[in-house]
């Protein structure tokens, strides 16, 4: 299992800006296509955002299209989401999840795509 491990996730006003990360001590994350899923208690997890292994190429779902923006840093083993123009309905549990794969373009949108996933760090966002 890779230990995902996601950080940043608070309390922030609507308007607001907000930086997640996501890293994985002791393993090499250059080799895992990533991506960003979000989760309100009782509704299914539904897709943010993904990035290839080389970071080139990235992929968002429409509702956070022009506000949100994932990059990476393989160097840092490390990845990231920043999301701007905050809504109340961007409020969900983020989680980061990494799929093994060997195209260093190629990019993931669907849950099941993905085989290994982080516990979620909590983004609340009020009116």
């Amino acid at each position: 299992q890779v230990p995902l491990v996601e950080s940043g996730g608070r309390l922030v006003q609507a308007g607001g800006s907000l930086g997640l990360s996501c890293g994985a001590s002791g393993w090499t994350l250059s080799t895992y296509g990533m991506g960003w899923f979000r989760q309100v208690p009782g509704k299914e997890r539904e897709f943010v955002a993904a990035i290839s292994r080389s970071g080139s190429n990235t992929y968002y779902s429409e509702s956070v299209k022009g506000r949100f923006t994932i990059s990476r840093d393989n160097a840092k083993n490390t990845m990231y989401l920043q999301m701007n123009s905050l809504k109340p309905e961007d409020t969900a549990i983020y989680i980061c999840a990494a799929r093994s794969i060997a195209l260093w373009g190629a990019v993931g949108v669907k849950e099941n795509e993905y085989g290994f996933w982080g516990q979620g760090t909590r983004v609340t966002v009020s009116s």
